[in-house]
């Protein structure tokens, strides 16, 4: 199957439109993206704790991060393909970065949407999503298989 099959291309143009239909009825438009992108990264940058941490990977690329991050939650929102980017190898390196930090991300993001969510629904399923993300991340970032091997346990 290629990517220009059409039954590939019927797949994911479906998959768009129930995308639209679900973000349609919990309130979200394409207006809500950027809104939550420019309102949460202003906290995270004002965050005395995350701050610091992205400010030293971002310091001098702020623009083209917020414009990545529309990119990012306009594909996971709508599912339209607008986001290409590799996020487990964008944050590995980070300084400073911690499993803790991902709570804390986790909890702003929380407030935001307490703020500007339109929907209670559209706050139960924007934190869903981030909840999985940071897990993958998480995950993907500092799990090391041995750490739940048994023999290393009783040592």
């Amino acid at each position: 199957m290629s990517e220009t099959d059409p039954d590939r291309l019927s797949h994911f143009a479906a998959m768009r439109v129930r995308a639209q239909a679900e973000m349609q009825a919990i309130g979200v438009t394409a207006d809500f993206i950027p809104l939550l992108v420019e309102t949460f990264y202003g906290r995270v940058r004002a965050h005395p704790e995350l701050g610091p941490v992205f400010d030293g990977r971002l310091n001098g690329r702020w623009p083209e991060h917020m414009e990545k991050m529309n990119r990012f939650w306009s594909a996971v929102a709508f599912k339209d393909g607008s986001y290409g980017g590799k996020p487990v190898m964008a944050h590995q390196g980070v300084q400073g970065m911690n499993p803790p930090l991902f709570t804390t991300w986790l909890g702003l993001f929380s407030d935001t949407l307490d703020d500007i969510a339109p929907s209670p629904e559209a706050k139960a399923w924007f934190m869903a999503t981030a909840e999985r993300i940071a897990k993958s991340l998480v995950l993907s970032l500092f799990y090391n298989p041995a750490d739940d091997d048994p023999r290393l346990k009783r040592a």
